[in-house]
């Protein structure tokens, strides 16, 4: 069974990354989708993440990056996935998950969603929060795959 792991990935956590890894023991194959959203201004580039990404699950064999614009649930049909993975860190992400499953199985019938709980020592973590502590100089190499903190020192400290 394949499955797919959308998300904006700006820039990809250890949250992240955790949910990757359980993935990859439950399914034959895992998509890790990048979202090109034209709503949202990036920290990294589409390139940039996919890089990231691609390092990030390099130990995982059956797990690949892609990238998608559009609709989760045509991307999925496309890709011939049935399930569409999402992680919930607090019920707080409960209600706009739900809302999001029930939209995308109203445009594609055959996909389910499938929620994760976050790792409790994870559930802290959001791209939002790693990019602030980032921004103002923190240590994120706890929140973050190896190399992601250079390329957020990178990001916010290159002048």
């Amino acid at each position: 069974m394949r499955a797919l792991y959308p998300g904006s990935f700006d820039p990809v956590t250890l949250g992240h990354l955790d949910l990757m890894q359980r993935a990859s023991r439950l399914f034959d194959e895992v998509i890790v989708a990048v979202l090109r959203n034209p709503g949202k201004t990036p920290a990294f580039s589409l390139q940039q993440r996919k890089r990231q990404l691609g390092l990030a699950t390099a130990d995982l064999a059956n797990v690949s990056v892609e990238s998608f614009d559009g609709l989760t649930a045509n991307f999925a049909r496309r890709q011939g996935c049935a399930v569409i993975l999402r992680g919930l860190r607090a019920l707080s992400d409960f209600e706009f998950e739900l809302q999001l499953a029930h939209t995308n199985s109203s445009l594609c019938s055959t996909v389910e969603t499938l929620f994760l709980a976050t790792a409790a020592r994870h559930s802290f973590l959001s791209s939002s929060v790693v990019k602030e502590v980032a921004r103002f100089g923190g240590d994120v190499s706890h929140m973050v795959p190896a190399g992601v903190a250079e390329d957020l020192d990178r990001h916010f400290n290159s002048d």
